[in-house]
């Protein structure tokens, strides 16, 4: 059977498994967000705090997937609470730098102006240093989503969902019919669907960024 007779053979299933697998690393990267900004928040005036912050995040990539998927079976077991746990964890270094060097970047002068006025200092965070910050923080977002898109391929080995079942299946069957067409349909989908995912990640940063903040 060649490529295109097993893609059309098998679209229902291989469209459900990019559905899950794109909406996971989804998912984990707003949770890692959430986290991130959090974190980001509450270090990014302390240089000892961003030091920690970051090195603690980096140091979570160091950790092999394999090996971060086998540390946390036994905690969580199999399947998605294992797979989410790790996307999220493997996705805070990019948004937790960015968050921090983008706080960080916001001129004190403006920062000044607005408590000049009145503003209280939650009003100063939310409405001007975090508005600055965003398209740092989104900057961070894109690179931690590309990075799960292949990572959540290999949560096939912790029962996950998505297009790591279909790879590890093509690949478990080398030598038999279709296993090449079912590793390779894998492959090329998690690349193709990565790509449509930055684009839509830039056009999202393009309606949630105004002009100005787009030209600092």
């Amino acid at each position: 059977m060649s490529f295109s007779d097993y893609v059309a053979s098998r679209w229902e299933q291989l469209l459900t498994d990019s559905w899950l697998h794109v909406s996971g690393v989804v998912q984990a990267t707003v949770l890692a967000t959430v986290l991130s900004l959090l974190i980001g928040v509450a270090v990014y005036r302390s240089p000892v705090g961003s030091a920690v912050a970051t090195a603690l995040t980096s140091a979570i990539l160091t950790i092999p997937s394999f090996a971060m998927l086998g540390l946390l079976i036994p905690v969580l077991g199999l399947g998605v609470a294992p797979t989410m746990t790790a996307l999220v964890l493997y996705a805070l270094l990019p948004i937790v730098r960015n968050t921090i060097v983008g706080l960080s970047g916001v001129d004190p002068a403006v920062v000044d102006a607005a408590r000049g006025i009145g503003m209280s200092r939650f009003d100063v965070l939310t409405r001007i240093e975090l508005r600055l910050a965003w398209p740092a923080v989104l900057a961070g977002m894109r690179v931690s989503t590309q990075m799960l898109m292949g990572i959540a391929a290999i949560a096939a080995y912790a029962k996950g969902f998505g297009l790591g079942n279909v790879i590890f299946s093509g690949l478990a069957r080398v030598g038999s019919a279709n296993a090449v067409n079912s590793a390779l349909a894998g492959t090329v989908l998690v690349v193709l669907l990565a790509l449509v995912l930055d684009g839509l990640f830039a056009l999202f940063g393009r309606l949630t960024t105004s002009r100005g903040t787009r030209g600092r």
